[in-house]
């Protein structure tokens, strides 16, 4: 049982390894819109899994350098919420179901509308922003699914009993498509233009990751170049990070930044709104 479990568990992420490579000389000479930076930060480090008190200054170096226009944190913590970064408009709101995650959206353009996206008995959760731009409404969605509850180098796989752990990861699959599904029929009731963000738990090749996207721009398959790593699993590259656009924006660029400030990599992506 327990080497079935490591086969199901592993399949179903390592499929997800991805690399691209674009190898022509085309640079984009069209100056982008928007920039869109997504970052799971695992609360900058509260913790101590990483060696480093620099942690939470790290990053806001990172998106100072950066200079996104638009930024989407997953796992920002609670204890230093008013020093993240330095954005004029912002929306952070507790989850208040007995976890301490927040999801933060910081922008440069005013919010004028934000709420959370409440994922049913779990400690994750959705959120969404509504931006003025350019004298319309984009929507932004930060999005932190359903974890699998399985951290390299905890030992959950060699001590939990094999069934119970299987019932819990497949479980946690079965939340997370009920999530993406609510996910997907809040979208259906959008007109706006429409970026999606997050850390989803699961590849590209999961039934989670079509149902969001849908017939969405990934940007990392439109722009992105190399290792489309965000995230390593006992050694393996996997990419359950994404950003995705609807059609009314042009993807210009997609970025993977190899800095190891938590568990997971960030991801930018730069848009054109079309017609523009």
């Amino acid at each position: 049982m327990l080497l079935s479990l490591s086969i199901l568990v592993l399949g179903y992420l390592t499929m997800g390894a991805f690399v691209k490579f674009d190898f022509s000389d085309k640079k984009n000479k069209v100056s982008p819109d928007l920039r869109v930076l997504s970052y799971n930060v695992r609360t900058f480090n509260k913790d101590g899994h990483i060696d480093s008190p620099r942690v939470f200054e790290d990053i806001k170096d990172l998106v100072d350098s950066q200079d996104p226009d638009i930024v989407c944190f997953q796992e920002v913590g609670y204890l230093r919420r008013k020093e993240y970064v330095n954005y004029p408009y912002k929306h952070l709101e507790f989850i208040k179901n007995g976890g301490h995650l927040l999801l933060g959206i910081f922008s440069k353009y005013p919010i004028i509308d934000a709420q959370l996206l409440n994922f049913p008995k779990s400690y994750n959760n959705g959120a969404y922003a509504d931006i003025l731009f350019k004298n319309d409404t984009i929507r932004i969605y930060d999005l932190h699914l359903e974890s699998l509850g399985i951290t390299p180098g905890t030992g959950v796989l060699r001590s939990e009993a094999s069934d119970k752990l299987y019932r819990r990861v497949t479980g946690r699959f079965k939340k997370q498509e009920e999530q993406a599904k609510l996910v997907r029929e809040h979208m259906q009731t959008v007109d706006y233009k429409t970026i999606i963000c997050g850390d989803f738990n699961n590849t590209q090749f999961s039934n989670v990751y079509h149902i969001i996207k849908g017939d969405r721009q990934d940007t990392f398959i439109e722009e992105g170049n190399g290792l489309g790593r965000t995230y390593d699993f006992l050694g393996i590259p996997l990419r359950i990070d994404f950003i995705f656009a609807d059609n009314s924006f042009e993807v210009l660029e997609h970025k993977n930044f190899n800095v190891k400030y938590s568990d997971h990599f960030p991801v930018m992506a730069s848009f054109r709104i079309k017609g523009d």
